[in-house]
């Protein structure tokens, strides 16, 4: 502020209300890591989340030079272990600081990728404001859970990529892979949409042709520099962080970081419309087979997905995170920050009368609301309810689906006219 310039003034500045958005957010997750450690000490509900005992606990044999995979239940990259071992001396609660810092520096990438977009600075705040100030995604890192890491590391992916710096948005990318795999399904996006910028990016579209001639040709269209350099970078930070955690922890890392997450199957009442399905055939020899089919619908969609909205690459990445959860085997809370970090740089694009979007919110939390109720009561009355949990589950997927359909009916793609400076 210039030593001329009333205080009144400034505040009204984009920078200054910036500032206050992201202030808000710090002393609200703050307050609620606060409020998490009088909860767990008194109530019978614990505030923090159950993994995140599992983390601490890692990190402390990390901090003591064993393996983290020693402690039961821990699924996770040994990179995260590292990440907290700190918090073997400083105390409890810096994991959960940690997950805080990811969870709002990932709005400093959504801001600036707003910008390069072409979106004024004002549009930009309100936009990230609705993730810093968003109660999900505050009780998520607060509570302990680790999303917030990933989130960080998507948006800063997308944000080199738009700003055509291939070879280091790779190594993030790599990263988050590496972190949690399903960023992994952004590749054939990612690929299609260097391709496009081939030729400049800004010329009118090439003319469509049949589905079969377009994936026959696709081979040879992606055998160009820039998809080639993302794809060989990602993949070397990808296999240079496995190899090295192989061969410091051998077989167990592939086992609990990779190959659980491929083959798992979750009987554990969670929001997937599969669940009931793999509890009751859990004792079955089709238990597996089935565990494998159920990619089936993500696999068919995702590709659908990535041939139609590739030219759009944040638009392309969100539809693929919201399928990914909405039919994955296993689904919960926590697993809704992942599309949710994308949803403030996706609205300015949907086009939707705000009654509409509204209804869609509240049919959302209803949703949510319905599943909990039988789910408390299986869980803290030991009442089986499990049938109740997979209809209303069931309800929940034909709502998220409901809400992708009307989002992207109103989608509308808008090129890009200019690039605004910024600091």
């Amino acid at each position: 502020m210039g030593p001329s310039e009333p205080r009144g003034r400034w505040l009204l500045r984009p920078r200054a209300r910036l500032v206050g958005v992201f202030g808000a957010a710090l002393l609200a997750r703050v307050a609620l890591v606060l409020y998490g450690v009088l909860q767990d000490r008194t109530l019978l509900v614990r505030y923090t989340d159950a993994d995140y005992r599992v983390f601490t606990d890692a990190a402390r044999l990390v901090a003591d030079g064993r393996s983290p995979y020693r402690r039961a239940a821990y699924r996770y990259s040994p990179l995260l272990g590292w990440l907290l071992a700190p918090g073997a001396r400083l105390g409890e609660l810096f994991g959960k600081l940690v997950f805080v810092a990811c969870d709002l520096l990932a709005a400093v990438p959504m801001y600036r990728l707003q910008l390069l977009k072409g979106r004024g600075p004002r549009r930009a705040c309100a936009d990230c404001a609705f993730w810093l100030l968003n109660p999900l995604p505050m009780a998520v890192s607060s509570r302990g859970n680790a999303d917030a890491i990933v989130a960080a590391l998507v948006l800063t992916a997308l944000y080199l990529m738009e700003k055509r710096l291939v070879a280091a948005a790779a190594v993030v990318y790599g990263v988050a892979v590496h972190v949690r795999m399903y960023p992994a399904t952004y590749v054939l996006p990612v690929a299609l949409h260097l391709l496009a910028q081939r030729g400049g990016g800004g010329g009118p579209r090439p003319p469509r042709g049949s589905l079969q001639a377009r994936c026959r040709d696709l081979p040879k269209r992606l055998c160009n520099r820039a998809a080639l350099l993302f794809v060989a970078v990602a993949g070397l930070t990808f296999f240079a962080l496995s190899f090295g955690f192989y061969y410091k922890y051998g077989w167990e890392f592939l086992e609990h970081t990779y190959l659980y997450h491929l083959t798992r199957r979750d009987i554990r009442h969670n929001f997937s419309p599969y669940f009931y399905m793999l509890y009751l055939t859990a004792e079955s020899t089709w238990s597996f087979p089935l565990g494998i089919a159920a990619f089936l619908p993500q696999f068919i969609l995702l590709s659908a997905v990535s041939f139609a909205y590739y030219r759009d690459l944040v638009f392309c990445c969100f539809l693929h995170t919201s399928i990914f959860v909405t039919f994955n085997k296993v689904c919960t809370s926590q697993y809704f920050i992942w599309y949710l970090c994308l949803l403030p740089l996706v609205m300015p694009l949907v086009r939707m009368p705000w009654k509409r979007a509204l209804v869609l919110f509240m049919l959302w939390f209803i949703g949510q609301l319905l599943w909990l109720a039988p789910a408390y009561v299986l869980e803290f009355q030991g009442k089986n309810t499990f049938l109740f949990i997979w209809l209303a589950g069931l309800f929940f997927l034909l709502i998220n689906c409901s809400i992708i359909i009307q989002i992207i009916s109103h989608y509308k793609e808008e090129p890009l006219t200019q690039r605004l400076k910024y600091d």
